[in-house]
């Protein structure tokens, strides 16, 4: 008789097979998390200032408009004087400083400026703008301005508090900051939002942080590239980065060109022109080695830069100095973009080299519309708009991620630090060309680098305590047990 085979309690169970080892997003998740959770609670103050000294900006085009309209516009006439006589008119009641350049009325309705440097009370990168009636030779005033773009006071005051808050060049630390770390917070944003379940993103029937999220992830998806572009377009005029991209335009011959100013010798191709000489035609404007009419006279040197088909609006530069040429240049930053120019001897009016913006280099050509669709100039009203929202989804993203923050209401105030052994986990094909990535970004944008070598290290610090927290606490069990 046989008997069935004996069980017994203490046998082990088979051992189970082993947890597959994460992969892909799983594995990088937590750390894009953790980055995007720094940023959002260290960087964001900067953001925020960005933002709304930005919004500020993008509505300051309009504002500019309606507070300085007298000295702007003026009634239309029938005959414009002879630019020659408006400069005389500007001199005559501002004989101080030098005459740098001379903006022609660009509108029927608009007025001449009589642009002057070395004015007492005029900051050295300022100048003192005299506005003269076109048809009556009548001076509406004076104001100081700043830049190409032609900014007036109220415009060039939110300028600077949104490029440097009136610090100096230590304040542009603030706005590189902003702009190196705006694309990575959006970036990473859109990342985790897109790698959670449809389910996880409404936003309608819910209430809490859940509620809060949605919003913050919804607006941010449709906002993201947005904030990427204008962080990349914040960079090419920040001190260090701006710097580092300068080098490398150059290196690949993309720089932005200029037109030859020489008077005598060779131009960019064009046969040697004659060298200045003589007054024929002066005016009483004064300039920069000389008269604003040296040689053949304002008014030649626009008739030559009209026939090279250089259209309003224009700028006017007096020759620096006897071997210099009058340099004729289109200022307008508006779509379509105009940035023709030439250079015109003032002895003979002869143009001796002309370049066209359609001849810039293609990475030229791309920074130039880039920086004037960040400043809201490219497409008028519509980019200004465009700017504002982009600036108050920002700010809405702001307060919503420190309202999360705050609803969290568990852990410690720095939330939870990546686990350790989470950089093993990561697969080396991705974590060293990740890292290889990082370290060239943060060499060429280094306030991205800096910082996020200051996250990594205190997130180390963060969870080498809560480390040693928890194998304490584990220890007082076992003890108690």
């Amino acid at each position: 008789m046989s008997t069935a085979p004996s069980t017994t309690t203490d046998e082990a169970p088979p051992p189970a097979p082993p947890a597959p080892s994460p992969r892909g997003w799983t594995t990088l998740r937590p750390l894009v998390l953790r980055l995007h959770f720094y940023a959002g609670l260290l960087v964001a103050p900067f953001l925020l200032v960005a933002a709304v000294t930005g919004l500020l900006y993008a509505g300051s085009y309009q504002a500019e408009k309606l507070v300085y309209a007298h000295e702007m516009t003026v009634p239309v006439g029938d005959t414009e004087l002879p630019l020659s006589a408006q400069v005389a008119a500007a001199r005559a009641a501002h004989p101080e400083g030098t005459v740098t350049a001379v903006r022609p009325s660009p509108a029927p309705d608009a007025t001449t400026r009589v642009l002057l440097s070395g004015v007492e009370g005029v900051g050295a990168d300022h100048t003192l703008a005299v506005f003269v009636d076109p048809y009556t030779g009548k001076v509406r005033g004076a104001l100081e301005q700043y830049g190409s773009s032609g900014a007036l006071p109220l415009r060039t005051w939110i300028s600077e508090l949104h490029r440097n808050l009136h610090l100096g060049e230590t304040g542009r630390l603030y706005s590189e900051l902003a702009a190196s770390w705006l694309w990575v917070v959006a970036l990473g944003g859109l990342l985790l939002w897109f790698s959670r379940r449809r389910a996880l993103r409404k936003v309608r029937g819910t209430s809490g942080r859940r509620r809060t999220l949605g919003l913050h992830g919804t607006v941010g998806a449709w906002a993201a590239a947005g904030f990427l572009f204008l962080s990349a377009t914040g960079l090419t005029w920040s001190t260090y980065a701006g710097a580092n991209i300068d080098e490398l335009r150059t290196s690949l011959g993309q720089s932005t060109p200029s037109v030859a100013t020489a008077a005598g010798g060779e131009h960019a191709g064009h046969d040697a022109a004659t060298a200045a000489g003589g007054d024929a035609g002066h005016d009483a404007a004064t300039a920069a080695g000389g008269d604003a009419g040296h040689g053949v006279g304002l008014d030649k040197v626009l008739a030559a830069a009209r026939a090279e088909r250089l259209g309003d609006p224009v700028e006017i530069v007096p020759p620096a100095d006897a071997s210099s040429a009058y340099v004729v240049k289109q200022i307008q930053r508006s779509w379509p973009t105009k940035q023709d120019s030439v250079a015109i001897d003032p002895a003979t009016g002869e143009v001796t080299d002309v370049l066209r913006f359609a001849d810039y280099p293609v990475l030229a050509k791309l920074t130039r519309w880039g920086i004037d669709l960040h400043s809201g100039s490219l497409f008028g009203l519509v980019n200004q708009i465009a700017l504002m929202l982009l600036a108050l989804s920002l700010i809405l993203l702001i307060v919503w991620g420190y309202r999360m923050w705050w609803q969290r209401g568990r852990g410690s105030a720095f939330g939870r630090p990546i686990p350790r052994g989470s950089w093993q986990q990561v697969p080396p094909y991705v974590l060293v060309p990740g890292l290889a990535a990082v370290a060239v970004l943060g060499y060429f944008v280094p306030l991205l680098g800096i910082p996020l070598a200051c996250f990594v290290a205190v997130d180390v610090v963060l969870g080498e305590i809560a480390h040693r927290r928890g194998r304490r606490t584990s220890g007082s069990e076992a003890a108690a047990g």
